[in-house]
């Protein structure tokens, strides 16, 4: 039976995920009519009247990729000339102009590529007086790929698949793609120009920083050829990346080529961003479902960083502390937001997520009254069908009497076949969004 805890948390998860749906924040930022399209964003001109507007088109992709189209084209019809959008595998197809091409994560594949010849394609149609609208959702990094000149699609998927093994956070891993690549770093916006850009993102990154949301295809990029050396340096990749594209980053490095576009770029004088959806709307609406059940909630935004074993070891001392000074019969709740990484040492199956519920699974293992669940908004953890997982104070006896240790499926990063012994895995199915993790813990009363 599925505990009170459980159910409880999967409750305040989902409210957290429903709050991102991009159907509906897509179709709050956009304002269209038959008489004319504004764009309110500042430095949009004071938007683009119906009369002087020549074609739109619609560009991008990410995990909500397929989401933000349809509610796009529902919202501006027949005015969109045509489009094409990166979108997960599964949901490709085509709806009326768009076109959506089925592309891979979190390793660029043949349709990452395919996708973004098309979307630069698209580009060179848009002229001066014609719009071309971006929907920009995590996970576009490695769904929009192209890479530049001298470097091949294998040697660029090498470079992707060795920053994830070494855990690179989300920042240092796009400082590296976005000059290997002709799409990222605001590249897009240099092929966009002289078209008006509205770029709508939803927001998988901490700080919700443009540049970094998909590698900022249409954002200046504030990181050079250097950094991107340095990133490799740290994790101790330089001499492990293929040779062409060390040479690629070192000539840059010694100015030997043109830089990714950074502000004050005439490609960016008539682009325009919004950013509809982050990580915090998701932990707010997941804070306010767990008040209206009468818990006492703390936030802890952007708490989610680092290692996922250490981070959830973290996360149980919190709320072991907040359980201390609980009044009898009352709960509380800690959400948490962002996004942990792991050092895959082990040859199991897993995902961030699955990994910080195992580990909180020994760190809570004979406690009573503490309850945690960790999952993605997207609804996919790793290369897993499962979103995240749950895990108290009974997980590790339970997985035990099942002859697996969690200890040892940890040190394997091995955290699906547990949570799938135990019925413990939250699967939502992919869900459309993307705004990083929620891990929510619950302490005290469940009922």
């Amino acid at each position: 039976m599925t505990s009170p805890g459980k159910e409880r948390l999967l409750r305040i998860f989902r409210a957290g995920v429903s709050a991102v749906d991009p159907s509906r924040l897509v179709a709050a930022s956009l304002r269209a009519s038959n008489a004319s399209i504004r764009l309110s964003t500042a430095g949009a001109e004071n938007g683009i009247s119906r009369d002087r507007l020549g074609k739109i088109y619609i560009v991008g992709g990410g995990k909500a990729g397929r989401t933000m189209g349809g509610a796009a084209l529902r919202a501006l019809g027949d005015l969109v000339e045509e489009g094409v959008l990166a979108v997960p595998r599964g949901t490709g197809g085509t709806s009326g102009p768009l076109r959506f091409i089925e592309a891979g994560h979190p390793v660029p594949d043949i349709g990452s590529f395919a996708a973004a010849r098309e979307i630069l394609a698209t580009l060179e149609k848009a002229g001066e007086n014609d719009l071309v609208i971006a929907l920009i959702s995590g996970g576009g990094s490695a769904m929009i790929s192209a890479p530049a000149p001298g470097i091949t699609a294998e040697q660029k998927a090498e470079v992707s698949r060795l920053l994830l093994q070494a855990g690179a956070d989300i920042q240092s891993f796009n400082t590296v793609r976005k000059h290997i690549s002709e799409v990222k770093g605001g590249l897009l916006a240099r092929a966009a120009h002289p078209a008006a850009v509205w770029a709508l993102l939803l927001s998988d990154v901490p700080g919700d920083d443009p540049s970094v949301i998909a590698s900022g295809p249409f954002t200046p990029d504030p990181t050079t050829y250097a950094d991107a050396i340095g990133v490799l340096e740290r994790y101790g990749l330089l001499y492990a990346v293929p040779a062409a594209v060390r040479f690629r980053l070192s000539e840059g490095a010694a100015d030997r080529l043109e830089e990714t576009p950074k502000p004050g770029d005439p490609a960016f004088r008539k682009v325009a961003l919004a950013l509809m959806g982050t990580n915090r709307t998701a932990l707010d609406a997941a804070a306010e479902e767990a008040k209206k059940e009468g818990a006492e909630v703390v936030l802890l935004p952007g708490f989610l960083r680092g290692e996922a074993r250490d981070c959830a070891r973290a996360f149980c001392d919190r709320l072991r502390s907040a359980a201390a000074s609980l009044p009898p019969g009352r709960s509380v709740v800690l959400v948490a937001g962002g996004e942990t990484t792991v050092r895959v040492l082990g040859s199991g199956r897993g995902g961030r997520n699955q990994e910080f519920a195992l580990a909180a699974a020994v760190q809570l293992a004979g406690t009573e009254g503490l309850a945690v669940l960790s999952g993605g908004t997207d609804g996919v953890d790793g290369p897993t069908d499962a979103a995240g997982a749950y895990a108290d104070g009974t997980t590790a006896a339970r997985g035990n009497a099942l002859g697996r240790d969690p200890s040892g499926h940890l040190a394997n990063n091995d955290a699906y076949p547990f949570f799938q012994a135990l019925g413990d895995l939250v699967v939502t199915g992919p869900t459309g969004t993307n705004v990083t993790d929620l891990a929510i813990g619950i302490a005290g009363s469940w009922s």
